[in-house]
């Protein structure tokens, strides 16, 4: 059965999209069959994975309002990776959405028609609550959400529950909610502690290991059209290959997800 992951979070500039790149890419070199989903109209995916949304004819947009089959849009990647692009046509599909009955259960309806192509789907939601993050969540089995570890980052993470428990009693009762992913973790600090332990407290919420340190290495990556565990070893590749890993060990029952209490108490 293909596993569905939407990586979420209405906060821009947390590492959301970076996260799903770095993370498919370590499912990809587990050997998993991995699709990457790119609904943000802002094609940062897309770029980052070495296509120019410009020059794309179709994408999830016209999958989405069914003039397109998802598999005659999906792209290769360099990683091995397939990509299902976005471009900024996306934008206008969330409008379109509105008007159609089940509108939530566009991006659902499309990935089921790959099931059985790929092991893994992994999502990237827009930096909204809206139409095309709903559509993540109904489509997806599991969510996680990267958050920043620096003050006032975890502003809206209380609203963002809040739509995926909604999501829970009306569209997708069967989503995991797998906990909160530390980006642009400084170690050296207490001041990321801090956070995670606030967020941690006040919501609820498991933090999970590892935790994705910060680096300049991400945005040499995106810049480059790959993602950071196609260069040099570096830290921030070997924290998503870590994370792979426990996903797959937790997807496959062998073991519990792990999570950052202990650092978040020392």
């Amino acid at each position: 059965m293909t596993t569905v992951l939407a990586v979420a979070n209405q906060k821009g500039g947390v590492a959301k999209t970076t996260t799903v790149a770095s993370l498919g890419a370590a499912l990809s070199a587990l050997g998993r069959r991995v699709l990457v989903v790119d609904l943000d109209p802002q094609g940062c995916l897309t770029f980052s994975l070495g296509h120019n949304p410009d020059r794309l004819e179709r994408s999830v947009h016209e999958v989405l309002l069914g003039e397109a089959e998802a598999k005659d849009v999906l792209l290769d990647t360099e990683e091995g990776m397939s990509l299902l692009p976005a471009t900024i046509d996306l934008a206008g599909a969330e409008a379109m959405l509105l008007m159609k009955p089940g509108r939530e259960y566009a991006l659902k309806r499309a990935l089921a028609t790959l099931e059985g192509a790929f092991d893994v789907i992994v999502v990237d939601c827009p930096p909204s609550l809206g139409v095309l993050t709903l559509n993540g969540l109904t489509a997806a089995h599991s969510v996680l959400v990267p958050l920043q570890c620096e003050t006032l980052a975890h502003r809206g993470v209380g609203q963002l529950l809040r739509t995926v428990r909604e999501v829970k009693q009306i569209t997708n009762p069967d989503l995991d909610l797998l906990g909160a992913l530390p980006t642009l973790y400084d170690s050296r600090t207490t001041h990321s502690r801090d956070v995670l332990a606030d967020v941690s407290d006040r919501y609820d919420l498991p933090v999970l290991s590892p935790p994705i340190p910060r680096t300049v290495r991400f945005a040499e990556a995106s810049a480059s059209g790959a993602t950071v565990l196609a260069g040099r070893r570096n830290k921030g590749a070997e924290a998503y290959r870590e994370l792979a890993r426990n996903l797959v060990g937790y997807w496959s029952g062998e073991s519990e997800l792990e999570v950052l209490d202990q650092l978040i108490t020392e």
